[in-house]
């Protein structure tokens, strides 16, 4: 064998595929494996030992919200530290493309105006991106959100024919300059009036060239399981790819969980092609600001409706994400404008304070008017028993539903629940405290079966012709100590860590090189 540039030795290798792991060396050259063998002799320019290691393909998180923050900082130090080597962007609605940059940013994660909007498509978006060398691979999807603020604005109606053909022209081209899919946040202002014949138009340009549908349902409390049902009607009307993003209803007590579960099985056998996938925290996390409508503009701006009685009287009569299943659940993370009504639940303080709870929620968002996007919540919704449940159904795989931070840099004040955690608490929960998966079974559920659904070939496994992505980790010390209100620690265990070749993580440590690559559907 010719000479090559790494050389991963002495390691148990876990293939991605779901089969046993099996002891052997890992070659790699110009970014890529050339041979997975035991006890390889070859010349390295540079060698990793991995005695006593798992060496697994690179984690994929197949629902990230990282569109903006990787831009901020391309270190993705939180995802790196786990594993993880692609982060799928553009889900929920939310992304940076195709976008009108003057109303693109409500549908943007952690979007803090650092870096200006000042592209339009999906191209030069992603050649922002890829200018910003990112240390991991990144491949993103349309976000339905976008398409609707850039053609109906911000009007809470169904579109029109003329504006659907315009999303459609707009799906088409991101499409053609490499977006791998599309995505819906149909629970969120900008999406929630969305309907039937618009959908179903989009899931069919989707579905002509082969693209993946992911989409977060129209309702996760009330009607959930019928929106799921509606989900899966788009997708069987469209013949497009369906993956339902954070699967698990957040009404799970009356058995809701083990009934979203049979509506996919069904719908299986019926020959829809449909996988889901669910963050791995016991809730789910938000924006305080979607209390605030899609309309707020055309009435004068959501500080107009703030500050007046008659405003947050027709606030309230607008559907919300946040309060759709009451303020009992509904928990404000660590604000420094309101310490003393952080980490408790809406309800709790409006007893407290004799308080309708809306009218504190309104009271925050007034507050933070110069940074709508500052006030966070959390909403209880699961148990750890439907947690390992879902997890174990053969159709599930995990994501964080969160956006890479560091702890260091223009990030290191940010905070969103699961960046530091996802894939350790997973590996952790599932293999070692439940032992509901071996970690065989863990690793294809990070590796091998997101890069099958998204349609990657040379991604989501070690062997020969694969990309070189490879996370090099000790089974038994993978681990996360992140927790609910202390969120921001990075996992341990990952030793090393290798994107395209390059080692990224070396020892535990970041060596300082950003070698992921921006992948672009049919090359372009």
């Amino acid at each position: 064998m010719n000479p090559v540039d790494l050389l991963v030795h002495g390691g148990t290798v876990i293939d991605g595929s779901g089969g046993a792991g099996r002891r052997a060396d890992v070659a790699v050259a110009d970014g890529r494996i050339v041979a997975v063998e035991p006890g390889l002799q070859v010349q390295a320019a540079d060698r990793i030992d991995a005695t006593g290691l798992v060496v697994a393909p690179g984690f994929i998180d197949i629902h990230s919200h990282s569109d903006y923050t990787l831009l901020v900082d391309p270190r993705a130090v939180s995802a790196v530290a786990q594993g993880v080597t692609l982060e799928v962007l553009g889900n929920c609605g939310f992304g940076c493309a195709p976008i009108k940059p003057a109303l693109a940013a409500a549908n943007i994660y952690g979007f803090n105006g650092r870096i200006a909007l000042d592209w339009t498509r999906v191209d030069e978006y992603l050649d922002r991106l890829g200018a910003a060398r990112p240390a991991v691979n990144t491949l993103t999807l349309v976000p339905n959100g976008q398409l609707r603020r850039a053609t109906v604005g911000v009007a809470d109606r169904p579109a029109n024919a003329e504006e659907i053909a315009a999303m459609q022209a707009l799906l088409e081209q991101g499409l053609d300059e490499g977006a791998w899919g599309w995505s819906t946040g149909l629970e969120y202002p900008a999406e929630r009036a969305a309907g039937t014949q618009e959908l179903t138009a989009l899931a069919r340009t989707v579905a002509r060239r082969g693209g993946l549908y992911a989409t977060h349902t129209r309702h996760r409390d009330e009607g959930a399981i019928e929106a799921i049902e509606e989900a899966v009607a788009t997708a069987q009307a469209s013949e497009v790819r369906l993956q339902l993003s954070h699967l698990l209803p957040r009404r799970t007590a009356d058995g809701e969980d083990v009934r979203a579960v049979e509506v996919l099985e069904r719908a299986r056998a019926r020959g829809v092609d449909v996988r889901f996938d669910m963050h791995t925290r016991l809730y789910g996390t938000t924006f305080l600001n979607t209390l605030i409508p899609p309309w707020a503009d055309a009435e004068g701006g959501a500080a107009a409706l703030l500050r007046s009685r008659a405003g947050r009287e027709r606030m309230r009569g607008s559907p919300s994400i946040v309060a759709s299943g009451g303020w009992e659940r509904v928990v404000l993370l660590d604000h420094p404008g309101f310490p003393a009504w952080s980490r408790r639940s809406f309800g709790e303080l409006g007893r407290e304070l004799g308080r309708d709870p809306f009218d504190l929620a309104c009271d925050i968002l007034e507050h933070d008017l110069d940074d709508l996007a500052r006030a966070m919540v959390i909403i209880r919704a699961y148990t750890p028993e439907q947690q390992a449940r879902v997890f174990a159904h053969p159709l599930c795989m995990p994501g964080s539903d969160a956006t890479t931070l560091a702890p260091d840099g223009p990030l290191a004040g940010s905070v969103f629940h699961g960046a530091y955690s996802w894939a350790a608490w997973f590996f952790d929960f599932m293999v070692r405290q439940r032992k509901l998966l071996s970690a065989e079974e863990a690793v294809h559920r990070l590796t091998g079966f997101p890069a099958q659904t998204l349609g990657l070939k040379d991604r989501g496994g070690v062997a020969p012709g694969y990309a070189a992505d490879l996370a090099v980790f000790d089974a038994d010390g993978f681990l996360s100590p992140a927790s609910t209100f202390d969120p921001n620690r990075l996992a341990t265990g990952m030793r090393h860590v290798v994107v395209n070749g390059a080692p990224t993580l070396r020892d535990g440590a970041l060596t300082g090189r950003r070698a992921g690559q921006v992948l672009r559907r049919g090359g372009a």
